[in-house]
């Protein structure tokens, strides 16, 4: 059995990343969160575009793996977790990079619920209607963020309580670890 080097955490916005991160706070792992890589480069450039454009053109520019490439630089000595993974393309970088070991926790939560999330959360990203937060998911979805979800290893469901779900993600983390 080959150890786990990163466990890669993917979800739509608001079904649960911040959260999964929390819950597996007991386990001590190191984490990068790939949007933390985003603003941070974003910032060092001086874009005045909004985050998700700004990723965008980058993906353009420099191919759909880019943001993986650039948070393999923020890693250690695995194993980690690498939140906030967007697409296909950069599940193959981090699988090219890192080759076995690698396993994909995919969460889950209904629209309606994320959306109310993302409402309560009032970060500048989130969205000020409905209209706007299904344009949100389906330029997510363009990036290929819905095939990195339905081919993950492993699905955690965020369909109940907090308590609940931070169960959900400790449980499978640890069954990850153990293989």
């Amino acid at each position: 059995m080959v150890p786990v080097k990163a466990i890669i955490s993917a979800g739509m916005p608001g079904s649960g990343k911040e959260e999964f991160l929390e819950a597996i706070r007991p386990l001590d792992m190191p984490y990068v969160r790939m949007g933390d890589v985003v603003r941070e480069e974003k910032a060092a450039r001086g874009s005045a575009q909004p985050t998700g454009d700004f990723a965008q053109a980058e993906r353009e520019a420099h191919g759909g793996g880019v943001w993986a490439l650039r948070t393999l630089d923020r890693m250690g000595t695995g194993p980690v977790v690498i939140d906030g993974c967007r697409s296909h393309a950069e599940v193959e970088a981090f699988r090219s990079a890192l080759g076995d070991g690698l396993c994909v926790i995919a969460l889950h939560s209904d629209p309606a619920t994320r959306f109310q999330r993302l409402q309560r959360r009032a970060r500048e990203d989130a969205p000020a209607d409905m209209e706007e937060f299904r344009r949100r998911d389906d330029r997510e979805m363009a990036w290929g963020l819905a095939r990195v979800i339905t081919l993950a290893d492993v699905m955690v469901v965020n369909d109940s309580t907090l308590d609940e779900f931070h169960r959900r993600c400790l449980s499978a983390v640890e069954g990850v670890m153990r293989g």
